[in-house]
């Protein structure tokens, strides 16, 4: 299986990621754990390019194109390989944040999104988790994490209201594969319904 965690700056998602990635693990499943954008050497490379810096650095349909050339690193260099060799892989972002990020909350380019998705990535999760938390409290979390890697936190409140919003309509556009996972209360308790929507 492809999983993929998604949901807005500070929700949670890493964590949770992680977390599935332990428990199947322990039940004797192969397991990849990556993260986008990254997860191969050429996409971490474009990471640092997407995450630090000013959060105007790049236009909406730049940080698309850039996005979607990591992804496409990604796929080949891990996520195809580790899926060929019957491992689940589990990642920390996949195709559905650049639906919401650039083609919802940073500007009106869903229709390039999904174009340029359909033509160099071509595959969905089976499953992706959209960890669903309050737009303020994700953000002081971010925030307090520190770090040069907080372009898109940079953007404010107002955005991580944007990104939010353009999570729940992805889960009602795609309720076959898309789920939102409630964020609040312990890790163990949000971990409790990731494995229950599993």
């Amino acid at each position: 299986m492809l999983i993929s965690f998604e949901g807005i700056d500070g929700s949670g998602k890493s964590t949770q990621a992680r977390l599935l990635a332990e428990a199947l693990t322990a039940e004797g499943r192969e397991v990849v754990l990556t993260r986008e954008p990254g997860g191969s050497p050429g996409a971490e490379e474009i990471r640092r390019l997407l995450v630090e810096g000013a959060g105007e650095r790049w236009s909406p349909e730049t940080e698309c194109l850039l996005f979607t050339a990591a992804r496409r690193d990604h796929l080949e260099r891990t996520i195809r390989p580790a899926l060929a060799a019957g491992k689940t892989v589990i990642t920390d972002r996949f195709a559905d944040s650049t639906r919401v990020y650039q083609g919802a909350a940073r500007g009106d380019l869903r229709q390039m999104v999904d174009r340029l998705h359909e033509l160099m990535i071509g595959i969905e999760p089976d499953r992706s988790f959209v960890i669903d938390i309050d737009p303020e409290t994700g953000l002081s979390r971010g925030r307090a994490r520190g770090g040069a890697e907080d372009r898109f936190e940079s953007l404010g409140l107002d955005f991580q209201r944007r990104l939010a919003a353009g999570f729940h309509a992805l889960a009602l556009e795609a309720p076959g594969r898309v789920r939102l996972v409630d964020g609040r209360g312990s890790q163990a308790e949000v971990a409790a319904r990731v494995r229950t929507a599993l």
